[in-house]
Order: structure tokens, then sequence, then C-alpha cells
């Protein structure tokens, strides 16, 4: 990195005056470091002559930018997915540090992905079905004891996650997921008493945490769940710390069910909010995020 002038951080984001994004363009100027916000639809590649990808009226390359902190990538048809991760890539490959880097971004958004690699690593997950096929996924809710949560393979924040226990509701839900063409993703209820822990690793450390309480068995706390304080014990520490290298995440919010039989990760978030752990946290999460990447800069 240039010593003689400010890094220059790209801030990949949908929105840009969204409450992270306006934390981490305010972490990113108080670390003396200049801060060029743009969104997917404002990037064209190139090939054959020029900059390879350049940002919508703006004279500088994005392979100008030293670092590029990814915001949620947004919601797109398979063309549009598949052409942002390709863009990530070819930052990536070009020197550009990316958090996340793509390949954790893949890694953690497809749930079943995620989990199984968890699973291969030794990390506990629930119990969990995943198939196209109705009838097997029905012996699967059968084996679970009748009490499942059935989600999106794909998606955040609790929304389209349903639990179920009535035999014939199941059935009728499967069939229509399978008409639909959804891979069918079930998996096996945690009784975990109405909360949960979000770990916020950094860095291959965890630098905050809480526990998120609700009245119901859905604890995101864009659902309702009321975040708390909370100083982790070592082995959730532990447990976040591998969910997250597993993923090869730089950042991640990790989420943990506590249950009789011990912890479970349920999900690995690649590009997580930090809103609610912002507001029971003294640790400034955005500044946080800012100075792990200057630090990976100076290598």
């Amino acid at each position: 990195m240039n010593s003689s002038k400010p890094p220059r951080i790209g801030l990949l984001t949908r929105n840009r005056d969204a409450w992270p994004s306006t934390q981490l363009r305010r972490a990113i100027v108080e670390h003396s470091a200049d801060a060029v916000c743009f969104n997917f639809a404002d990037i064209t590649a190139k090939l054959g002559e020029g900059p390879e990808i350049v940002i919508q009226d703006s004279i500088d390359a994005i392979q100008d930018l030293q670092a590029v902190i990814v915001r949620p990538i947004g919601r797109g048809s398979l063309d549009e997915i598949i052409f942002r991760l390709d863009v990530l890539h070819r930052l990536e490959r070009g020197g550009v540090f990316v958090v996340n880097p793509p390949s954790s971004i893949e890694k953690a958004v497809d749930k079943y992905r995620a989990l199984s690699l968890l699973a291969e690593h030794g990390v506990k997950v629930p119990k969990t079905v995943v198939t196209e096929n109705p009838d097997s996924a029905l012996e699967g809710f059968r084996e679970m004891e009748r009490d499942v949560v059935i989600k999106p393979l794909f998606g955040s924040q609790g929304f389209g996650i349903t639990r179920l226990s009535d035999l014939e509701a199941t059935r009728r839900i499967y069939s229509e997921l399978n008409y639909f063409r959804h891979v069918l993703y079930t998996q096996q209820f945690v009784h975990h008493g109405r909360r949960d822990i979000r770990c916020l690793v950094i860095g291959g450390r965890v630098v905050a945490a809480m526990s998120r309480q609700a009245r119901g068995w859905k604890t995101n706390v864009s659902q309702g769940a009321k975040p708390v304080p909370l100083n982790p014990p070592a082995e959730v520490e532990e447990i976040a710390v591998k969910s997250a290298e597993v993923l090869d995440c730089r950042v991640a919010g990790v989420d943990l069910l506590e249950s009789p039989d011990g912890y479970f990760v349920n999900e690995v978030n690649s590009q997580p909010g930090f809103r609610g752990l912002q507001s029971v946290t003294k640790v400034d999460v955005a500044g946080a995020i800012v100075k792990y990447v200057l630090e990976e800069l100076k290598r």
C-alpha cells in the first residue's frame, strides 16, 4: 500500500444511507482513509482494452481501490447473482482485498453447503434433511419427531421460515414447494428456550456477542427479538471462530443455539447486519471491521 496517499476503501452497498453503510463510511473516514460508495448497478465490466471493471460516473477503475467491503449482495436473478460474484472474484484476482471473499460468500449463503462443511469439520449442526423429493422430505419429517423448521435454501433474517408439526400440513407444503421447483430444506427444531447467540468474528476472533431473546421461536432481531449483551463462554467463542474459519469468512456473524444437547451452529452470515449488536456492545463494530481491513492492507 502506498503510504504517501490515504488508502481508498470501496463500500459496495445497495444503499449508502442505510445504517450499516453510514457507520462504515464514518469509520473509514475516522481511520484516515477515503470511502468510495457504489453498488452493483454502477459496475461495468469490459474486456479487451482499458480498465476491466469501472464504476459508473467515475474516472477510477475499481482496481484502483485497495480494498472493498461488501454489504449484502441483495436479491437478483441467477444471472445477476453469478455476475456479481464473478466481479468480486475478478477484483480479488487483481489484488483487491475483498471482505468477505466471494468464495466465502458463496459458501455461507447456501445453507446446505455451509452446514455440510461445518459438519465435516466436527462442528455440531442441527439434524437436517435436504432433498428435491417430497416423499424423502416427509420421511425425514417423521424421523425428526414431527417437529421441524422448513427454510429456503437461500435467505436471511428469518423470512420464509416455518415451523411444522402436523403431518398433513407438512405433506401439502412439501408438495406445493416441489411444484414450484424449490429444494426442500428441513431441519429438526432445536429447543433453545426462545433465545440464541450471535457472535461477531473479525479476523479470527470474537470481538462482540449478544443473546437474542424472543417471545416466540424465531430469534431474529428483524423479527422482534430483543438483543441482550453477552460475554460468551470460551466454548462458544471457540465454536464461532472455528465456524468462520471453515467457511473462510474474515468477518462473520455466527448464530448458535443452546440446547440440552449442547451448542449447535444454526447459521454463519458472511455479510452480517450489526445494528442490534451495536446497541448492546461498547465495541465500535464498524470501526473494528475497518481497522481489520487496514491492518491486513499493511501486510
